[in-house]
């Protein structure tokens, strides 16, 4: 691996960001510098790395010369702004917004799942990181699929407030301690409570009556399985949960997995833990996954309705593996192989 990568995080103070210079430090990622890039109004604040305060300088056109990796989070709208300009100074971008997901031409990457696909990171000097929620489903699909072809997925999400960003999380809470304490809720970042509530509705609804965060699981899974005859309907909700998100999936194999092969195959894939076992209550838990790099899967058992279909539950850390530590292992696997 490549020594003393000049690095930049890109929406450093947002709830992403904070995480992706915390995975930076724990992986003892080879930054030789890192530069924390912000809006004016994080100008003034530092973040801890390595024993060190660092300041937050401001995003701008300028700020990435010399900078060898961009790692963004800082909104699809900014993203779509800056990262072509710092691809254009050399800088390399893996971006976690939705800015460049469905581009042709920007690979789409879960390391575990197409780690190939980041040899095309020089069509634009861009990667994306995809949807959180995708990421997860992807990393335990992707093993079912090569042992048993996947012929349809029907997925439904409970996702945390921390998808939203930190304004959400200090709703919840807000929330949270008001009906606790008999005063009015105030409604900001959803448009109804999400205290002690869930909300069939992330992101904006299309035309076609699902969401855009439904479409963003259907297309960008096609794309990082590489197969686009793959059929897919998800239905995606908000939970009052601080972090991790959670799925409820049913797979439809074109080969039958008994149970155990489903159990057995998952054990040995990357990035996966397998939790199950109902005689003593054990299954995948939001609050046991936060803060864990890995995938947790349970509840595995037979889709009885049909011959060859399987029923799980996965949960993760939706700041981590869904998006930050997905992140930092693309631009691993970068440092080591490309840069």
């Amino acid at each position: 691996m490549r020594k003393g990568l000049h690095v930049a995080v890109a929406g450093a103070t947002g709830a992403v960001g904070k995480e992706m210079v915390k995975v930076l430090e724990e992986r003892n990622f080879p930054v030789n510098e890192l530069k924390l890039l912000a809006s004016q109004r994080s100008i003034g604040l530092t973040m801890p790395f390595r024993g060190e305060e660092l300041p937050i300088e401001l995003l701008t056109e300028k700020a990435f010369s010399g900078i060898d990796l961009g790692l963004f989070s800082p909104g699809a709208a900014v993203s779509k702004e800056f990262a072509p300009i710092a691809a254009q100074q050399g800088c390399v971008v893996v971006d976690n917004t939705s800015a460049f997901r469905m581009n042709p031409d920007v690979p789409l990457v879960v390391p575990e799942v197409n780690a190939h696909a980041i040899a095309h990171y020089t069509n634009k000097g861009i990667i994306a990181n995809p949807n959180c929620s995708t990421i997860q489903m992807a990393v335990v699909l992707k093993p079912i699929h090569d042992a048993a072809r996947v012929l349809r997925v029907v997925v439904s999400t409970y996702q945390s407030v921390s998808g939203t960003g930190k304004e959400a999380i200090d709703e919840l809470e807000a929330q949270t301690i008001s009906i606790m304490n008999c005063r009015p809720v105030t409604k900001k970042v959803y448009p109804h409570q999400i205290a002690f509530n869930c909300l069939p509705h992330i992101d904006v609804f299309l035309d076609n009556g699902y969401t855009k965060e439904e479409m963003k699981m259907v297309n960008e899974t096609k794309k990082i399985m590489e197969d686009p005859s793959i059929r897919i309907t998800a239905t995606t909700v908000r939970v009052p949960v601080f972090y991790s998100h959670s799925e409820s999936v049913n797979i439809e194999t074109e080969r039958k997995l008994t149970v155990d092969q489903v159990r057995d195959i998952l054990s040995k894939s990357p990035g996966v833990r397998v939790v199950d076992d109902p005689s003593t209550n054990t299954y995948p838990l939001a609050i046991d996954a936060a803060g864990q790099d890995e995938t947790l899967v349970g509840r595995i058992r037979d889709d009885e309705s049909i011959t060859c279909g399987i029923n799980l539950w996965i949960v993760a850390d939706n700041l981590r593996k869904g998006a930050a530590l997905n992140a930092v292992q693309i631009a691993e696997i970068l440092a080591e192989k490309y840069l």
